[in-house]
This record gives structure tokens, sequence and C-alpha cells, in this order.
């Protein structure tokens, strides 16, 4: 998402990029030069001729030798700009929080105030139906929104309703009427996903004026744990396509034309304050798909939970294993780092060590694969886990609870 200032009297002024190239290359042709060059081809038996026919561009164009121009080009009508309008206030101190938070400010006035532009993002129409065209796109992109809005590929822009959020893997829905709708997007398997393979990422950085930009990278990792500023752990893809505020929301696309994430967020620095290139992040379109079923049919995400914490075992060093006091030697598969006290889990005889390797006889091996089988739950249902407790394999069944 890409964020716009305010001005000190609460307007919102909508921040314009502007780029300047300065071009003049080459100059004067060094007369002495060129009869130094005449000279020695007139001393010499080789003779040159020069064609007297004017430079022509090739009628064989190179327009095809792009190989994720046909990928671009099946996403590209399907790609949005999500324009988040909140109201200006004319309170005292006026200046919002750009920064997603959407507090109250406890008055009447910016009810009442004109809506402008806030902030913008990306987002992807995935599915036409009845009467509605529907759009996946980040939580953080609507959040706190007065009116959401949408900016087609064409250029028109349209109303948009918000069917449903959740915080938790930072993705929202959104509709808009159907006809507008020229092209849908379609969902890949994330879960076929290698690293190298070459990827593009599409959406608007810095907002709508880029709308439809084009980056190509590489999946870096396809599934890689990190904690979210929300204290959640989220398996995520990570790719050096280059992802830019306004970005957020929009497609990461394999060279099939299909959607395999949502872009959702970059690191620009690590922890220690150095600096970081080429590390942004989607969430996979297997979770992505499951979240918006649900969103679309219900509103809102109504969690069932084990009630554990736990770290997928997939790509961790054996030194961070050890910081983390996971004893297991097992490449994959789910470990149970504690166990939340009169929880599903704890009821059902989980343990902190365990490691769960399958959910209703399907392997597991990040957390997006476990949530994608126990949101496909509902609570009260039971599930079957397998798992591995210190080498030995048990199957320990769970009636799922509420969040």
């Amino acid at each position: 998402m890409v964020e716009k200032q305010t001005s000190n009297k609460g307007i919102f002024v909508k921040t314009a990029v502007i780029g300047v190239v300065a071009g003049l290359l080459g100059g004067g042709v060094s007369y002495a030069a060129l009869d130094q060059v005449n000279n020695a081809n007139n001393n010499s038996n080789a003779q040159t001729s020069i064609s007297s026919t004017s430079a022509k561009t090739s009628k064989d164009s190179a327009k095809n030798s792009g190989a994720m121009t046909p990928a671009y080009n099946d996403v590209k009508g399907a790609v949005v700009s999500v324009i988040n309008m909140k109201r200006e206030t004319t309170s005292g101190n006026s200046l919002y929080d750009i920064f997603g938070d959407n507090g109250d400010d406890n008055g009447s006035n910016s009810k009442k105030g004109k809506l402008q532009t806030y902030s913008e993002g990306s987002g992807v129409i995935y599915m036409k139906s009845g009467s509605k065209g529907y759009i996946v796109t980040n939580n953080h992109v609507v959040t706190g929104s007065d009116k959401v809005q949408v900016m087609l590929a064409n250029g028109k822009t349209v109303n948009a309703k918000t069917i449903g959020t959740d915080s938790t893997t930072d993705l929202a829905v959104l509709a808009i009427d159907s006809k507008y709708v020229t092209q849908t997007a379609e969902f890949g398997d994330s879960k076929s996903l290698q690293a190298g393979q070459t990827v593009i990422a599409v959406g608007s950085p810095l907002g709508s004026a880029y709308a439809s930009t084009v980056t190509q990278g590489i999946i870096s990792a396809p599934s890689r744990n990190i904690t979210t500023s929300a204290a959640n752990e989220q398996t995520v893809i990570q790719t050096d396509a280059a992802i830019n505020p306004g970005n957020s929301g929009g497609a990461l696309v394999n060279s099939a034309g299909q959607v395999i994430g949502i872009n959702s967020m970059k690191l620009a620095q690590s922890s220690d304050g150095t600096s970081v290139e080429g590390m942004g992040f989607a969430i996979p379109s297997n979770e992505v798909v499951t979240i918006v079923n649900q969103l679309v049919k219900n509103g809102k995400i109504t969690r069932p939970q084990l009630g554990v914490k736990v770290i997928a075992l997939q790509g961790i060093p054996a030194s961070y294993r050890k910081r983390l006091g996971i004893k297991s030697t097992l490449k994959d598969g789910i470990y149970v780092a504690s166990v939340v006290r009169g929880d599903a889990a704890a009821k059902a005889g989980i343990k902190t060590g365990d490691v769960i390797i399958k959910v209703d006889k399907k392997s597991v091996s990040d957390v997006a694969s476990l949530h994608s089988i126990l949101y496909n739950h509902k609570i009260g249902d039971t599930v079957e886990l397998t798992v591995n407790r210190n080498g030995k394999i048990m199957d320990i069944r769970v009636t799922l609870q509420g969040d």
C-alpha cells in the first residue's frame, strides 16, 4: 500500500512522483580524425563502400521474445488499483496516522468531511458471479476506509463494496458490479512452486499513476515462515521480483499466467538496520483460495483452533533449531512449541515437542497447509492428527474449538 501525505489543515494531498531523464549523448564528430581514416583507406588496396540506404527498423519484431509476456497478458485486465478513501477532518489536530491506525477521533466532524484518497494498493479480480465481480486484496489496503474505489485496467474508476476482511492472513474481498469485469485471473497451485522458477509481480507501485506495472524475478523460497507484525506465524512465498509500496494486494504470477500468490509485504532492512534488497513476500494462492471462499460465504473468518503454538520444521537450520529449543531431527512437519492449557490439543493429549506430520491423513509441511486443512472444518469437528513423538508415530483425535 502506498500512503498519501496530509497537510496541516487535514486536507489529503495526493503525492506526485516525477522522474526526470536527461539525455544528450555524444557531440560533434572530429573531422581531423575522419581525414586520418580517409587517408589510411586511400593508401590501402582495400576498398570500403558505404551504403546509401537509410536506417530502418526490422519488420521481424522481437515482440514475442519476452517469455513472460503471455503470462502478463493473461492477468493484466484482472489486476486493479484499490483506492482507500477517508474523510478529511476539521478537528484541532488534523494529522491522520498515515500508517494504518484507524482510531476514532471522537468527533463528528470527520463524518462530515469530504472524501479524499488516503492510500492506494492493488487487487486481483478472480471471480465473476451473478451481478458481482470479486476482488482479492490485502486487508491493510482497505483498513479504516470510509469508502473504497477500484480503478480498472482500462482506467475507469468504480465504487467497490467490502465483502469481508481477515487481519490474521491480511486478506480482504471486495465486490464491484459484474458489468465492469472483462477479465478474471486464475489461481495456480502454490504447493507446486520451486525455488528458481520465473515469476512476475503485477500491481500499482506508488499508486494508480503506475497501474499495471510488471516486474520480473524468481521464487527465492516457495515456503518461508515469518512472524508478522501481529505476532502471527505465517507461511509465505519469498521472491526477488520488485515489490514496492502500492503493490500490496497485487498478483504474483507464474509462467502459465496463474496467480500463485498475493503480494503482501517486503523486507527493507534487517533487525540491526542493514539495508535489504530483493526480499518480497506473497500469501500463497492455496491459502488465499481457502480464505476468500469463506469471506464471500460468511463475511468473516471463524477459525477452528487446535490450541497450540507451532513452528514449521521445513528449512530451519540445525543451529536455529537448537536456539529455538527444537529437539526433533525430522526435516518436515509442524513442531509443537507449546500447548495452551485447557484447549483442544491439551485435552486430546498433544504435548510440547510433538511433530504433527499429517492431519486427516494429509501430509503437512508448513503452517499454510495446516491452516488449509483446519479451516475447511467447523468448530466442533474432530480431526485426526498423526504425530511423531520421540520417534514413535501415533494418531490422536482432536475436537476443534473456536478462536
